[in-house]
């Protein structure tokens, strides 16, 4: 797939969520049908989900994929550098990530995008895949716009 085609298949998606999530202002279930969404339209996801913060642990939330870890190692991994740094990280080859936690030893590469409420971060996405450098900014960028739908009252 182009960067263009890849581009295409975000913009699609996104305008796909919004209608879909006008059903609901239920974060849940925009996150469950964003993670569903997201799984079935790129062949290269492994993984595909939330974690959300609660009562200061990572807790596995709406996903696609094989079983996950249920709770993060508090500051360790991509999961919690997304967290603590507020920003999209992008991993090209998570065993070369200082504190990586593997849920599964297939993964590869990752992305993990903040997941706000206002100013503060609620979680994360989180996406693997079995491939090494997977994600991109293309990825960054159609991710970002698709996580801010999550908590938007008006879709």
């Amino acid at each position: 797939m182009t960067k263009e085609q890849k581009k295409e298949r975000y913009d699609r998606i996104f305008q796909q969520l919004e209608t879909l999530f006008k059903k609901t202002a239920d974060p849940i279930a925009r996150m469950s049908t964003a993670a569903a969404v997201l799984h079935h339209k790129f062949s290269y996801y492994f993984w595909t989900g939330f974690y959300l913060l609660k009562h200061g642990e990572l807790i596995v939330a709406a996903y696609q994929g094989p079983v996950a870890c249920l709770v993060l190692e508090r500051n360790k991994g991509v999961c919690w550098a997304g967290i603590k740094e507020k920003k999209t990280i992008i991993v090209p080859d998570v065993h070369k990530f200082p504190g990586h936690l593997s849920c599964d030893d297939r993964s590869r590469s990752e992305i993990v995008v903040p997941l706000f409420y206002g100013n503060e971060v609620m979680g994360i996405m989180d996406i693997d895949s079995k491939s090494f450098n997977s994600f991109d900014e293309i990825d960054q960028a159609g991710l970002e716009k698709i996580v801010k739908l999550i908590f938007k009252e008006e879709t």
